[in-house]
């Protein structure tokens, strides 16, 4: 199953284009994409037999007009959760040792965005982290390895976008800070359940700048502690609650570990995929 907030309601990818949840299921769920996190069970339950149903076919639509708004698939997450140095070849570029613990940050959610989104580029050195995001469907605390994805309503492709120059001030780094600025959490386009993969934990991940080469190329079975890892760690200390978000690390190929170092530019523009979740675009600007 395949979920967008597109024109802030919330959408389920049908057979004919993107159903507006809330007037299919007669106000059940949504208009807001945040509602169905609050109560994943029962929504993903509804979904799945809705679109196996002939109402399907003829369901309202959403986003057909030109100029749709693609918000971030989860709006409002009362926490998200980052972490650093997760892929062994960003650990070598960055002259880092492996770490024993996941290096965990947060992201504040005013940094969220979504799909095809224009964002400011503040004074500094802005880099790019192309990133899978787990979203949490199901509250969890000292959950296990053996229950962890069971505790996930899907994935959705992540851009950890970083002002350096902010991250790295001393003497204590400021990696929340530094990351982010308005924009700097974009995600999207869709969030798409685990089921719809063969492996939710091998996933080609990568960016690249449109009209350019690529920057960032991996699989995402390639992080340090992968996604059941994070989980039981992260969740050993907080309480993970519906609509969380997880941005896993980021693989070699960031601006500031090249030579000569290369950072993003106002008119550049950045795509984003991870196989089987689509391709999230980024339009940077200036401030």
């Amino acid at each position: 199953m395949r979920l967008a907030n597109i024109d802030g309601r919330l959408a389920i990818k049908g057979p004919r284009g993107y159903i507006d949840a809330a007037r299919a299921g007669d106000g059940r769920f949504g208009p807001d994409a945040q509602g169905a996190l609050g109560d994943w069970e029962a929504f993903s339950s509804w979904a799945r037999e809705f679109l196996a149903s002939p109402g399907a076919v003829d369901a309202p639509l959403v986003g057909t007009e030109p100029g749709a708004v693609w918000g971030p698939p989860v709006p409002r997450p009362a926490q998200i959760f980052a972490i650093g140095l997760n892929y062994r070849d960003h650990i070598a570029e960055s002259n880092l040792g492996v770490p024993s613990e996941p290096a965990v940050f947060t992201k504040f959610p005013t940094s969220l965005t979504g799909h095809d989104a224009a964002v400011p580029l503040p004074d500094g050195l802005v880099d790019w982290e192309a990133e899978l995001v787990v979203v949490i469907g199901r509250p969890c605390h000292r959950a296990t390895r053996e229950t962890a994805w069971s505790h996930v309503a899907g994935l959705t492709v992540g851009q950890d976008l970083s002002e350096r120059r902010l991250q790295l001030t001393g003497p204590a780094p400021q990696f929340s800070l530094g990351k982010s600025y308005p924009g700097f959490a974009p995600t999207g386009p869709e969030l798409v359940t685990t089921d719809e993969f063969a492996d939710p934990g091998d996933l080609e991940i990568g960016c690249r700048l449109e009209g350019g080469g690529i920057l960032q190329k991996s699989r995402t079975s390639a992080m340090v502690f992968d996604v059941p890892e994070l989980i039981t760690r992260l969740s050993a200390v907080c309480p993970l609650l519906p609509g969380d978000l997880v941005f896993t690390g980021t693989p070699a190929g960031v601006g500031g570990a090249r030579t000569p170092q290369k950072f993003l530019a106002p008119g550049d523009v950045l795509e984003t995929w991870i196989e089987g979740i689509g391709t999230l675009r980024t339009r940077m600007l200036a401030a």
